[in-house]
């Protein structure tokens, strides 16, 4: 099984972004450890600051992965273009959120992404990415 993992802007500063929110682990440090404890799953990764690489990365992944899970962070928000790329892609998409956004500002509690992901998983730290690779193994 092969997920391909797509973080959209400033996830590349976890660990040193508001840890308070975030946590105080960087991404590639967890993401050693998911490689760790799912052995059997090919994983790919991608991080970008600009939407349009996110839509150029999806639409690359998008017909030859068996899932993608994308933190599409502050573009959840306001995205229709990365919504509109998901909506064309073949592969089941899982929307994760480090914070729990409906717990945070109003302006975070919608989503352009969630009306098109097969699912969301929100507010569980960096763990949200084991149980969306938990639900791509079972779907």
């Amino acid at each position: 099984m092969k997920i391909c993992i797509i973080n959209g802007p400033n996830l590349n500063l976890l660990g040193k972004r508001e840890p308070e929110t975030y946590g105080d682990c960087s991404f590639e440090d967890f993401y050693e450890t998911l490689k760790k404890d799912f052995p059997l799953i090919e994983f790919d990764y991608f991080q970008s600051n600009h939407e349009g690489a996110l839509i150029d990365q999806l639409q690359k992944v998008g017909f030859h992965c068996d899932g993608i899970i994308l933190n599409p962070a502050a573009f959840s928000h306001t995205s229709i273009a990365i919504a509109d790329t998901i909506r064309a892609l073949p592969t089941p998409v899982i929307e994760v959120h480090i914070s729990n956004i409906y717990k945070r500002e109003a302006f975070r509690r919608h989503s352009y992404v969630s009306e098109v992901a097969q699912g969301v998983i929100s507010g569980f730290g960096l763990h949200s990415y084991k149980l969306a690779v938990y639900s791509l193994m079972n779907a």
